[in-house]
């Protein structure tokens, strides 16, 4: 099925970083906008992840602020693993 729409290396990319062997949702997922944080808060998440360290960040204890910190250093990680699979293609 997968085969029709994307390479068996590419589904296997998409399955395991999403952990979701579906690929009509697996893909979605995949390919979600990564820059949403970065435009919300006007920098990357380094700068951000320091602002936040330094009490900089208006609100960073509310629930918002706080969750969109956890939801974007877990975009992040998902990022730099999806660029060592991609890495590790033939």
């Amino acid at each position: 099925m997968y085969a029709d729409v994307i390479s068996k290396p590419l589904y296997q990319i998409v399955s395991d970083l999403t952990q979701e062997p579906r690929l009509e949702v697996a893909l979605p997922m995949a390919v979600k906008d990564w820059d949403t944080f970065q435009q919300r808060y006007g920098m990357d998440f380094a700068a951000f992840k320091q602002a936040w360290q330094q009490g900089q960040i208006s609100d960073q204890h509310s629930y918002q602020v706080e969750r969109d910190y956890w939801e974007w250093e877990a975009t992040i990680s998902d990022e730099e693993r999806l660029q060592e699979m991609l890495e590790s293609l033939p």
